[in-house]
């Protein structure tokens, strides 16, 4: 029963990237695109992952997403929704591309020495995480809060009338 739902929740969340992928307007992508983390955080869940899940719902549906999607609704044009252009063989060089990548990802895999663990490996709690987090991982944790201020400030910036961005350049 509970294997079931594990593979009913991978089939959905692979169905929700791919119809991500295929969809022709890019603020619709990026909401399916969100409903695929969100499963994302459904399967972490299921492994019994709640801090990794917990993170996934807070940086990646509650950050990330959010931001690109501001960046979407900013930078439109006069209000015309952007569509994506495809040309006849970008379906076939798109599959040959994620068969490379998920070929390099399996040869990874297997070849990981973390596959072949024999003992139990017992899991972190949120506590130790969370020092590792304040201790050991600081300098990770702030470069990341730095990129995602920068990159909200560039959303702001394109978003910007362009004669209004050059009139403040000059002193």
């Amino acid at each position: 029963m509970q294997s079931d739902f594990f593979t009913l929740v991978c089939w959905g969340v692979m169905a929700a990237a791919a119809i991500a992928m295929m969809m022709r307007r890019p603020v619709h992508a990026v909401l399916v695109f969100v409903v695929s983390l969100v499963g994302l955080a459904v399967i972490y869940l299921q492994l019994r992952a709640e801090f990794v899940a917990f993170a996934q719902i807070l940086i990646s549906v509650g950050a990330v997403a959010i931001l690109v999607v501001f960046t979407l609704l900013l930078t439109r044009n006069g209000g015309a929704e952007a569509e994506l252009k495809r040309t006849a063989g970008s379906a076939i060089v798109g599959l040959a591309m994620a068969g490379l990548v998920m070929g390099c990802i399996g040869i990874c895999v297997l070849a990981s020495s973390a596959v072949e663990t024999s003992g139990a490996v017992t899991p972190a709690t949120v506590r130790q995480i969370g020092e590792a987090l304040m201790t050991q991982y600081i300098l990770p944790l702030e470069v990341l809060g730095l990129l995602l201020t920068a990159a909200l400030m560039g959303a702001v910036i394109l978003a910007m009338d362009p004669a209004r961005r050059h009139n403040e350049r000059k002193p």
